[in-house]
């Protein structure tokens, strides 16, 4: 997809009508020649974000997939870091490539709506997970993250501005979830990824609830919107 080393139309095809642990096992491969993985240009700038409130003790990866963000994590934390995901294929990845150089990442299989942690990292991430949550999950994947975070522990992910109505985007996001939820229908086990099911005030307000508070900074990298806002903002929930 997009590359040579990434996946054809067909792969992709079967990947997307199994379930989204089995879709990431058959993908794990060649995720990271795909757009689905998360560019550098954003662990770069949510790193340089996290700098000056750190350094912190020990960091967690939430839905790490092949350990992109490990790269953040690693040099802010002076304890170790841990990388949670569900799918077995994404975690071999992820050994694999973080094999050589520094303190091994600690690899762990679990599904983060049961987060298997208990007030032990000082500052957790994630990164382009939050489409595989449906709204009604956001509640208790959040709370498992607070119990995971040690009393001010720090919960930072970035989230983009949506486009606006009038452009492509808009509108391939919109067909793209739309065709998902047509796909979930018809189809079991549901493959659930959506784009647009992650708005930034009910996610503010899911937050709260579960018991952070919660300040955003703008990511300057990706300039401005032409009414003034960020495109791109880093979110930043201290547990209480």
């Amino acid at each position: 997809m997009f590359s040579s080393e990434g996946p054809g139309l067909r792969e992709l095809a079967v990947q997307a009508l199994s379930s989204v642990e089995r879709g990431y096992d058959l993908l794990a491969p060649r995720f990271d020649h795909t757009p689905f993985r998360t560019p550098d240009r954003f662990l770069d700038a949510v790193a340089g974000a996290l700098a000056p409130l750190g350094p912190f003790q020990d960091g967690l990866d939430v839905c790490c997939g092949t350990g992109a963000g490990v790269r953040v994590l690693a040099p802010l934390c002076r304890g170790g870091v841990t990388g949670v995901d569900f799918s077995a294929g994404m975690l071999a990845q992820a050994r694999a490539a973080h094999r050589a150089g520094g303190p091994a990442p600690r690899w762990v299989r679990a599904d983060v709506r049961s987060m298997p942690f208990a007030a032990g990292f000082d500052l957790a991430v994630s990164f382009g997970a939050f489409g595989h949550f449906l709204p009604a999950e956001r509640p208790g994947l959040f709370a498992g993250v607070r119990r995971a975070l040690r009393p001010g522990g720090l919960f930072a992910f970035p989230i983009g501005a949506p486009p606006p109505v009038t452009s492509a985007w808009y509108w391939a996001f919109a067909g793209f979830d739309t065709a998902m939820r047509v796909r979930n229908a018809v189809r079991r086990p549901p493959f659930v990824m959506y784009y647009r099911t992650f708005p930034l005030g009910a996610v503010r307000d899911d937050l709260e609830r579960a018991g952070f508070d919660v300040a955003l900074r703008p990511l300057a990298e990706f300039g401005r919107r032409p009414d003034g806002s960020p495109r791109a903002r880093l979110v930043l929930a201290r547990r209480t």
